[in-house]
């Protein structure tokens, strides 16, 4: 039959998750102190959402055990990723005991955590909380900055991660 194309099944979810992962993506590590030790988790569905007020979103899935934990703190810092960090995104996204081994971090007088080696860093406290299917969507009000443009960011792209370079 002309026009048929044979394709091998993939589920809608599966298929769909793909789709998403078109879109390349900076990585970002949320981070906080929890009983003066870090706690944090690797996301890359960050975005900038507002300048005034200050609000930037990450959304996290409802399955995840270190959200509730981050959810209660009262600074949680974001750092975006440097493209060395590769190795620190894959164990922020693990289940490991301790993902911050080997990390460089350093955490401020409210708690908030960042991490050494970033291109940059948010401190943000909790503005709201919205349910959106399987993730909640969280808007963070971001109380400060601090930028490392020398330092080119960590990105993910169909399930990889790659570094920038510039367009030809």
């Amino acid at each position: 039959m002309a026009g048929v194309v044979d394709k091998e099944f993939i589920s809608p979810h599966a298929a769909l998750r793909k789709a998403f992962s078109m879109f390349p993506t900076g990585v970002v590590a949320m981070c906080g102190l929890e009983a003066d030790k870090p706690l944090g988790m690797a996301v890359n569905s960050f975005s900038s959402v507002s300048l005034e007020p200050a609000l930037v979103a990450v959304c996290v899935a409802h399955t995840s055990s270190t959200w509730p934990r981050l959810n209660s703190l009262p600074r949680i810092g974001l750092s975006v990723l440097g493209s060395d960090q590769e190795m620190l995104s894959r164990r922020l996204s693990s289940k490991a005991a301790d993902r911050f081994e080997n990390a460089r971090w350093q955490a401020n007088e409210e708690g908030a955590v960042f991490i050494e080696g970033a291109t940059l860093w948010l401190e943000c406290a909790i503005n709201e909380r919205v349910r959106g299917g399987d993730h909640d969507i969280i808007l963070l009000e971001v109380l400060s900055s601090q930028l490392f443009p020398e330092i080119a960011p960590l990105v993910f792209h169909q399930s990889q991660y790659l570094g920038l370079s510039a367009a030809p």
